[in-house]
């Protein structure tokens, strides 16, 4: 069974940092993309930060500058450096992931999700 587990949400103060991991594990023959998302109360979930095909990092507008993506492919990892954090960036953080798996005597195709995180940024 694939799954996501994302780690080191916690409550910030303003201009802080966290560091957020994602480690997939399972019946997996590759990764195509890996990828992170946010919800805030009230609001839908929102592109965070991803790879382009050619694997460069994306970022959302709000985030470019201050949050750096990054990739261990050897650990199934990846990471989401947050600096400069601010109140807005208070949400649940979720990590994406396009695999190719081995599941029910099949090969398949498909987007996997964490659980995710709570990131909370407070004075």
């Amino acid at each position: 069974q694939v799954q996501l587990v994302e780690s080191g949400g916690e409550l910030v103060q303003p201009g802080g940092s966290l560091r957020l991991s994602c480690v997939v594990s399972g019946s997996i023959v590759h990764i195509y993309n890996m990828g992170w998302y946010r919800q805030a109360p009230g609001k839908r979930r929102e592109l965070v930060a991803t790879f382009t095909s050619g694997g460069t990092p994306d970022y959302t507008d709000s985030v470019e500058g201050r949050f750096t993506i990054s990739r261990d492919n050897a650990k199934n990892t990846v990471y989401l450096q947050m600096d400069s954090l601010t109140v807005e960036d208070t949400a649940i953080y979720y990590c994406n992931a396009d695999l190719r798996v081995w599941e029910s005597g099949s090969y398949h195709r498909d987007d996997y999700w964490g659980q995710g995180t709570q990131v909370t940024v407070s004075s």
